[in-house]
């Protein structure tokens, strides 16, 4: 298996581990604690990650390494950061499985049917829209009926995804050139 498939798929886990740590942590500075996690700026790296593969392998390997991440991702999981005995930490686990399934292999389409346009039209539009279905199958998974403020944490969620989004271009942009671009398959 090619060296680049297997770091990226792992590090897709370690993306998923540590963005499911990171969301039991509002941001207690500057009265951010009603609307912001520390999760929100892990998490939008697996997009980067999703595109990445997909631009220098494809849409098929890009979905197999969105499965091993996310396999990767649930395991580490369940074994560093789920308590059982804590029911709103198996709604993060089970919240972030589904979101992050939907979200990372919705973008993997996008990014597939836009992957002719200007470089970097498919990655932003992918990932706008994926984080969009991440955050509202996230947090109302995980946090709807709990007294927790999930509408407001998942808008500041987004709002913060959404710049981590418009950021992770450059890095997208710097790494072009090192990955191999796929035809459509």
């Amino acid at each position: 298996m090619d060296k680049l498939f297997l770091v990226l798929s792992f590090l897709m886990g370690v993306v998923v581990l540590l963005s499911n740590y990171l969301v039991q942590f509002p941001i207690n500075y500057y009265g951010l604690d009603e609307i912001l996690t520390y999760g929100a700026f892990s998490y939008p790296i697996a997009f980067l990650i999703t595109d990445l593969a997909n631009r220098s392998y494809g849409k098929l390997i890009a979905r197999k390494i969105v499965y091993i991440g996310f396999g990767v991702g649930i395991i580490f999981t369940l074994i560093f950061s789920t308590n059982f005995a804590d029911l709103i930490s198996v709604r993060i686990a089970i919240g972030s499985g589904t979101a992050f399934l939907v979200a990372q292999l919705l973008d993997v389409q996008i990014f597939d049917k836009l992957r002719k346009k200007i470089w970097f039209v498919a990655p932003l539009a992918s990932s706008l829209i994926g984080s969009t279905v991440d955050t509202l199958l996230f947090f109302s998974i995980s946090f709807y009926g709990t007294g927790i403020p999930w509408v407001t944490l998942s808008l500041g969620d987004l709002t913060v995804k959404i710049i981590i989004a418009l950021i992770m271009l450059i890095p997208f942009r710097l790494l072009l050139n090192t990955f191999k671009t796929v035809k459509a398959n």
